[in-house]
């Protein structure tokens, strides 16, 4: 029996061990082709060990950026700064229309509540890329053009998170409402005192699934923007591949790659443990 157990033990470490290897590699190859010279990485065999050229290609991309017509010279930090601001903006800002939206939804009688429950939730079907030219004549209006407002309000509103929302608002004892009104809590203190803690893990996982959303962002501000100091990261990736009459300066390109990877593996890394209890927790 423990042979036994020590074998699937030993099986299931490999096994994961494998998976790890298969993940990490590309990044491996990717984070290694941006600390050689440009000749490097395009003869065979591919190196796989780091180059001499981190700190400079790192410094140059972060600060000066690329020279060329597609990416125009706009440095990392500020591509960085834009993608920043936008996913924190639509992150926080679904979070925050989801959760009154689902409020009222459970804790108001109005007419119809249930009709526009299901009116939201059927925009679900409805991807940015459906009703991007109606939203795009909207925005493009009201003025909204080459700017923060017009990268991030029209993308806040959310029906998963209303909907999930709501479907943890129904499990809440209606005793702790009663409760509440009892002591003379008003609704907004009731939202903030007791319903407001008790989402915390919720809140949690969404705030990084939506961040991701957010930063992984392209068809959008490729709409939104025509100004270059608005680039976001992932524009800014594409347009240092895409350039005409010359190769692409892949270590540049994949120093990139991974400057784009660092700000949603950080928000995992500090997040995962409230990040998985508001994916896996049943029990409230």
């Amino acid at each position: 029996m423990v042979e036994r157990r020590s074998l699937a033990t030993l099986l299931a470490h490999v096994v994961l061990i494998l998976g790890i290897v298969v993940v990490a590699f590309p990044i491996w190859v990717t984070f290694v082709a941006s600390t050689h010279h440009a000749k490097d990485i395009m003869t065979a065999p591919i190196p796989l060990w780091p180059g001499t050229q981190f700190f400079e290609n790192y410094r140059r991309l972060l600060f000066e950026g690329l020279i060329n017509p597609t990416a125009g010279g706009v440095p990392m930090w500020r591509m960085m700064t834009n993608s920043f601001i936008m996913a924190m903006i639509i992150a926080l800002g679904k979070i925050f229309v989801s959760f009154i939206a689902a409020f009222a939804i459970v804790y108001f009688r109005f007419p119809f509540r249930m009709v526009v429950f299901w009116i939201i939730f059927m925009t679900l079907m409805l991807p940015v890329e459906v009703r991007i030219v109606p939203t795009f004549k909207v925005v493009a209006d009201l003025g909204m053009l080459n700017s923060y407002a017009g990268l991030t309000i029209p993308l806040i509103a959310s029906a998963t998170a209303t909907f999930l929302f709501r479907q943890f608002f129904l499990t809440v004892p209606d005793e702790l409402a009663e409760a509440a009104r009892i002591d003379g809590a008003g609704p907004v203190k009731f939202m903030k005192d007791i319903l407001l803690p008790l989402s915390r893990t919720n809140l949690a996982a969404l705030f990084v699934i939506m961040f991701t959303f957010g930063w992984n962002q392209y068809l959008w501000p490729l709409l939104m923007t025509t100004d270059r100091q608005y680039l976001t990261v992932v524009m800014g990736i594409q347009r240092m591949i895409n350039v005409a009459d010359t190769d692409p300066q892949w270590p540049m390109v994949m120093a990139a790659v991974i400057l784009a990877m660092l700000p949603p593996v950080a928000v995992v890394l500090l997040m995962q443990r409230w990040f998985i209890k508001g994916l896996v927790e049943t029990e409230k």
